[in-house]
């Protein structure tokens, strides 16, 4: 029986549309009133062929489908949801009997599944992760993006829904040479990076241009784990093996069988933790809790974190061999500010996007907001630059983004941070004659340096050659000169 206790109502800018399709009408219309009362559009159906109907005449953004109808069953109807309609999500309703066939029903392409009894935080928490996931693989790609190219610029076969598009920076595209560079492997991968850098987008990448593009991308946030919850979560556990194990629990390692799983900031692991994820990792076996049966595995591994993992084997938190283990590659994700000219074009694509999702037409950005975008230090990285840009879009009345439909921390932050970073520029300027000429003598050394720094600056205040100047600490004429002598022009 599903018991409706109704959470905090959910709101949202564009009703979500969720066909149900199940033909227990007492089940079909509380899920119904539920997800409605929480901002969703419902619509029903009893037969998987009137759920197809349905499914014809209008677009629906997710599926609630249970596995046993009267006409048909889950893996048909998952079958044909997904050729006919691949953008559409399911989630399969099955009872304990079915969870088997689940698992196999999310390695065809299901989101996830739900059991019966239905409990309503549980529907909402899957309902809402299947929208997060379907955002990031689609319209809300965090990583330096732009359409889908490989590091030589040759248009690149991508699998379906990978958006992960790069920018002009040096950073951008090395970047992207190191993920065509692992992902056809099946080599363990740990990305490093800070907060809102884009470190899932980037695994998600890497395994949609993998072998392993068809099967299971599964996630998982150690960093929300209580020591309790962790190992039920990674290897899950039999009906009754523990009190409060009310029904059996398929674990992210069986459910990642075959694909790639993903662990986010796993160095908030217990230690106790990471020497049963040692043991999975060395053996390629999983066992349930409160099972006999061991299960073969075939995952790859990619780890996330914005920690230095070697710190924490140093303070005695890390296991220096789980750590070797997972560090068969490593990529790091520069934060934004390193990204120069690419701060723009990803805040050009936010922009699309809120533009799609708002109804809006707002076309560009003024001078003064690019100058602060540019100047910003973007402590939240792209994570942090697109909700701005998505915030400034709804508060736009006109065209044009102004200074006023910024944070307060971003408007009034106007004095540009420089760092040592790399060149970041989309304009194809040509390299000084000493540096084609030998790169490897101290003067030839000094003056590249010279370049990228003047190029950087001029790049980070919109070649306002005064302010250049005063930020180089030289004069306007020094500065000109300087200019010439790299053949950078005027």
């Amino acid at each position: 029986m599903l018991q409706i206790r109704l959470p905090a109502k959910k709101e949202l800018l564009i009703m979500k549309k969720i066909l149900i399709i199940d033909d227990e009408v007492n089940v079909a219309l509380l899920l119904s009133k539920f997800l409605t009362r929480n901002g969703f559009d419902i619509t029903t159906a009893a037969t998987g062929s009137s759920g197809m109907e349905f499914l014809k005449n209008g677009a629906f953004d997710l599926v609630l489908c249970d596995f046993r109808l009267e006409d048909t069953d889950g893996r048909e109807m998952l079958k044909n949801i997904k050729n006919q309609y691949p953008k559409t999500g399911v989630i399969i309703i099955t009872g304990y009997s079915d969870i088997k066939m689940a698992v196999e029903l999310i390695k065809m392409g299901a989101y996830d599944y739900i059991t019966k009894p239905l409990y309503p935080d549980e529907i909402l928490n899957t309902i809402n992760k299947a929208f997060e996931t379907h955002h990031a693989l689609t319209d809300d790609q965090e990583t330096t993006s732009m359409p889908a190219r490989s590091a030589n610029g040759k248009e690149k076969r991508q699998t379906p829904n990978n958006e992960f598009v790069v920018g002009t920076s040096r950073a951008s595209k090395e970047l992207l040479r190191q993920i065509e560079l692992v992902a056809p492997t099946n080599y363990s991968v740990i990305i490093l990076g800070e907060s809102g850098t884009g470190k899932e987008s980037a695994a998600k990448n890497i395994h949609l241009n993998s072998h392993r593009h068809n099967m299971p991308f599964i996630a998982m946030d150690c960093g929300s784990l209580t020591k309790e919850l962790a190992a039920s979560e990674f290897f899950g556990h039999e009906k009754g093996s523990f009190t409060g194990a009310l029904y059996t629990k398929i674990g992210h390692f069986e459910m990642a069988n075959g694909g790639t799983l993903f662990l986010d900031e796993v160095g908030n692991l217990s230690y106790e933790i990471q020497a049963a994820l040692l043991r999975t990792v060395q053996e390629r076996k999983v066992k349930r809790i409160g099972s006999t049966k061991e299960i073969d595995l075939d995952v790859r591994i990619i780890i996330a974190t914005n920690e230095s993992l070697q710190e924490g084997i140093q303070k005695g938190r890390f296991r220096e061999d789980l750590y070797h283990r997972f560090n068969e590659f490593t990529i790091y994700m520069p934060p934004l500010r390193e990204l120069g000219s690419d701060i723009m074009l990803l805040a050009e694509h936010f922009l699309s996007i809120a533009n799609q999702e708002l109804g809006r037409n707002v076309t560009s950005f003024s001078p003064e907001v690019i100058e602060s975008f540019m100047s910003y230090r973007w402590q939240g990285n792209i994570r942090e630059l697109k909700n701005v840009v998505r915030r400034a879009t709804l508060i736009t009345e006109g065209n044009e983004i102004q200074m006023k439909a910024l944070p307060l921390e971003i408007s009034n932050h106007r004095t540009p941070v420089y760092e040592t970073v790399a060149v970041t520029s989309s304009i194809a300027y040509p390299e000084p004659v000493a540096m084609k000429e030998s790169r490897h003598d101290l003067k030839n050394a000094a003056q590249e340096a010279e370049y990228d720094t003047i190029l950087k600056v001029l790049r980070e205040v919109n070649f306002n050659k005064t302010k250049a100047a005063e930020i180089l600490n030289i004069d306007r004429k020094t500065l000109y000169n300087k200019m010439k002598a790299i053949n950078l022009g005027k």
